[in-house]
Formats: C-alpha cells, structure tokens, sequence
C-alpha cells in the first residue's frame, strides 16, 4: 500500500537511477520529472508529499520551479539536492525550500532527510 508520495526532479539519468533505487526500498510512490516545467504539472497532478529537487535544471531551473510549487501550495515540502549549493543554495532556500542536501549524497541522508517531513 502507498503511504506516502515523492517526487524527484533530476535531469541526469545515472542521479535519478540512483534516487530511484534508494526510494523504492519505503512503500512510497515515486514520481519524476526531468525539468522543472515538468515537476510543476506532476506537483498538480499527483500532489507528493516530498519534492527532492535538484536547482540546474533545463526549461525550468529548481529554483523557479520550486517557486512556483510553493505558490500554488504554501505547505509544500521541497528538498534540494544539488552540487551548487554553496552558489545556489540559499536562492532556493528563499523560494521555498526546507533544506538543501549536497551531492555526492549518502542513502542514509536523503531516507532520513525525507522522513523528517512525513506525517507518521
């Protein structure tokens, strides 16, 4: 049974396997998008409970997308997952983001990180 939904956004194939792998493990549903536009039409559709967002990202950057999903839902939880946070990071903190998780990331880190945000 489905408990909970997430949603990872990531546009390189081998980081998405890997998310993949290390999500599908919970009894979650997973959903992905592998630009921001796309992230914006699957948040309205499916409405996740967790966005891992990456910030590089083609036709819609992270940092726009996660703009616009916070607008559209103020209660929306988006992780940021990214390689730029030092130079990025804190743009996407300021659109919404809860918090940041660099690359190379660790299981451990995105598990726990993503159930710190799920209502038991």
């Amino acid at each position: 049974m489905v408990k909970y939904k997430i949603l990872i956004v990531e546009d390189d194939p081998a980081v998405l396997d890997v998310l993949r792998l290390i999500l599908n493990n919970k009894d979650w549903q997973i959903f992905t998008a592998k630009n921001g536009r796309e992230a914006l039409d699957i948040y309205r559709f499916a409405k996740p409970d967790v966005v891992l967002m990456d910030i590089e990202l083609p036709v819609m950057d992270g940092v726009e997308a996660t703009r616009a999903i916070t607008s559209i839902d103020s209660n929306a939880v988006v992780i940021g997952i990214t390689a730029f946070s030092k130079t990025r990071g804190k743009e996407l903190i300021t659109a919404g983001a809860v918090e940041l998780i660099e690359k190379p990331f660790t299981k451990r880190k995105i598990i726990s990180a993503i159930e710190k945000y799920l209502s038991p």
